[in-house]
């Protein structure tokens, strides 16, 4: 019951609540707005609980002066029964009102805004993030991107909550404050108003500053981090390669430049703490001179006294306590400016008005007269035009550089192309869902990509839903099952259940490529793209799989991204490219015959799998 009683609370805020909102706003205030009218309701409450808790502090000082003067008056024989309705009540405040507040209070913040809503702003912004086309992550550090997204979410919800909660708890306590210390002494109002001025000075000519040391901040401290996570992940290359300590000097830059970020930061936080010391001890000492004075005259009470001194001394705290908690405001508004400029990105690529989705296609694939420079002046792929008919094994070949790659980018649409276009089944890709056209494709790379998940997960990655025997059938056939059932992590998982760790690390090149042509074996696709897909397999190894993949080829385009001409020599085409430019074309013995780039290409290389199997077809 008490549990069912919490998730009820806990799921007023859905979070994983989404918006059509494509990108999300890319200016802080309006980014903290956005979300906010996305839970209303919640802040709302928290804004009247914020309200009330700062009433219930007023309300008990200015009862402890009323206490004072009862107790002064009173015959102490008589008070309870002369008075007991009084006290009762101040129980009553004590006791109840107050804590019903402060609980409500808490209820609102941790138990409503902050599971829910945090978790609903990282959610809509990975969402906005994940979308963003392969050009954007190959241009910041993967840690770094996500860190933006747990910070952001975190620094938007502590934005509100602070504002709706400490600001506004705040700001009722003082209002109420210098109306009841006016109305004991006109000038103590003064005082207050005079000590607001200061303290609306230091917001206004200090804060600043220290909201611009607070976003270099958090931008140093993600660069930071992004260096860490970066050193972390390539550790081989670290400890291989970095016998200098290279990779000490690239992170000590970072903590430098963290550092000096945080000093800047401190010396801000440090002036502002000294000002408003000076400040608030100028207005309590004005108080408490007024208070005396006044009460020498006999114009206020003994209670009187010790209710203004009690809501000033409880004003220095708070003011100290507010100054802290502006300085946490900057610092999240100033996390929510730096997470903008990562989460509220206009994608470069994305699916057009009316783009369709693409049935199975028969794999005729065409680009014509495409162009690409990667945003530059020239260079890359110029004029392309080259038609791959359903069913062809085309071979891309040509030096590094040559814009290989680049081509098969092209066509998944990882990028668009900047001149020309590219023909699916005569359909222009750019008018296609990317999902859709994506789905059309198998892909193993040279480096295949895997996953910190289990084997099972990243062989059914591109056919979600399958079952476990289609799984397991296709380990078979990419000749991964027999390592797969031996295989365990350090948490005690085993075959298909265990993880591969970041990247695939936990297993060996060979097993990392037989788990990536599993995944393409599951998928099914009809157009096959294979860069290099067997270069990380022994000879033994290969040969079991062979006959496997050959019999995916058939029926379906192949487009074999070469490296190791010996592969790729009795495919139905090779296509030489050279500059972004096709230079030849031609089956391998026509290439031959000519006596150019190819057979320069070749006379380097002999042998191979796929020449020794297509040869005898």
């Amino acid at each position: 019951m008490r549990d069912r009683l919490w998730r009820r609370v806990e799921g007023v805020v859905d979070p994983f609540h989404d918006t059509d909102r494509d990108v999300l706003p890319t200016d802080a205030w309006r980014f903290i707005l956005y979300f906010a009218r996305q839970a209303k309701g919640p802040f709302i409450l928290l804004l009247i609980m914020g309200g009330l808790v700062g009433a219930v502090d007023a309300g008990l000082y200015w009862a402890i002066g009323w206490l004072i003067d009862l107790l002064d008056q009173s015959n102490p024989a008589t008070l309870f029964s002369d008075h007991w309705p009084e006290l009762a009540g101040l129980l009553v405040l004590v006791l109840v009102v107050r804590a019903v507040v402060m609980i409500g209070s808490a209820i609102v913040e941790q138990q409503i805004i902050v599971p829910g809503f945090f978790a609903m702003v990282r959610w809509q912004a990975f969402r906005r993030v994940i979308e963003q086309p392969y050009e954007f992550y190959q241009n910041d550090f993967a840690g770094r991107i996500a860190q933006k997204i747990m910070q952001g979410g975190e620094a938007v919800g502590d934005f509100i909550v602070s504002v709706l909660q400490s600001v506004w708890s705040f700001l009722t306590f003082l209002f109420l404050a210098t109306t009841l210390l006016a109305a004991l002494n006109p000038l103590m109002g003064v005082v207050l108003a005079v000590w607001c001025g200061g303290y609306a000075l230091i917001i206004r000519y200090l804060l600043p500053e220290l909201r611009k040391a607070g976003r270099a901040t958090a931008d140093q401290r993600s660069i930071f981090s992004g260096r860490l996570v970066d050193s972390f992940t390539n550790i081989v290359a670290v400890k291989l390669f970095d016998s200098g300590r290279r990779e000490h000097a690239f992170v000590r830059e970072g903590l430098e430049n963290f550092y000096l970020a945080v000093t800047r930061l401190t010396r801000n936080i440090t002036t502002v703490r000294s000002c408003v010391a000076v400040l608030n001890g100028l207005m309590m000492a004005s108080i408490a001179a007024i208070a005396v004075t006044s009460w020498t005259r006999g114009e206020i009470s003994t209670g009187a006294i010790a209710a203004a001194l009690g809501l000033v001394f409880r004003l220095n705290n708070m003011s100290s306590w507010m100054m802290f908690n502006i300085n946490g405001l900057i610092r999240s508004y100033a996390t929510v400016q730096d997470a903008t400029g990562t989460i509220s990105v206009e994608p470069a690529i994305r699916d057009l008005p009316g783009a369709v989705a693409a049935p199975r296609t028969t794999g005729d694939i065409r680009f014509e007269n495409v162009t690409f420079h990667y945003g530059k002046g020239g260079g890359v792929v110029e004029n392309l035009n080259l038609h791959i008919r359903s069913g062809e094994r085309v071979a891309l070949v040509g030096p590094s550089g040559a814009g290989k790659t680049t081509i098969v980018n092209l066509l998944l649409r990882l990028f668009d192309v900047e001149g020309g276009r590219i023909l699916l089944d005569g359909q222009d890709i750019r008018g296609l869902t990317q999902a859709s056209l994506r789905d059309q494709f198998g892909v193993v790379s040279q480096e295949p990509m895997l996953m910190h998940r289990s084997i099972r997960d990243n062989i059914a990655y591109g056919r979600p839903g399958a079952t476990e025997s289609e799984i397991a059938e296709a380990a078979r056939r990419a000749a991964a099952y027999d390592f797969i059932k031996d295989i365990s992590d350090p948490k005690g998982r085993k075959g298909f259940s265990a993880y591969v760790g970041e990247r695939g690390v936990k297993l060996s090149g060979g097993q990392r490529q037989r788990i990536a042509i599993a995944r393409m074996m599951l998928k099914n696709a009809p157009v096959l793209i294979l860069d290099e897909a067997t270069s990380a397999l022994d000879s033994e190894i290969e040969a079991a799989i062979q006959d496997n993949l050959y019999r995916m080829m058939e029926n379906r385009t192949v487009i074999a991204v070469a490296h190791r001409l010996s592969t790729i020599a009795a495919l139905d085409r090779l296509v030489i490219v050279d500059q972004g430019r096709i230079v030849e074309e031609g089956s391998h013995d026509e290439l031959l015959a000519r006596d150019g780039l190819y057979a320069q290409l070749w006379k380097r290389q002999s042998g191979g799998f796929l020449a020794d199997r297509l040869a005898a077809e």
